[in-house]
């Protein structure tokens, strides 16, 4: 898989609390907004192989 580099900016505070996320399981902050992104695509149903949003529809 090949990767794209971009620019990307944030707020300190949220740069932050990546940074201690990603400590806490021991990846880069780099590695840790791929993954955030990973899992946000396959959750929201966007990636290939990934799972469908689930909706709760009650009547």
């Amino acid at each position: 898989m090949s990767k794209k580099s971009f620019v990307l900016r944030i707020d300190e505070e949220t740069f932050k609390a990546i940074e201690k996320w990603a400590a806490d399981e021991f990846r880069s902050a780099n590695g840790q907004i791929e993954w955030i992104l990973d899992k946000a695509l396959k959750d929201a149903g966007r990636k290939k192989g990934d799972k469908k949003p689930t909706t709760d529809k009650k009547a």
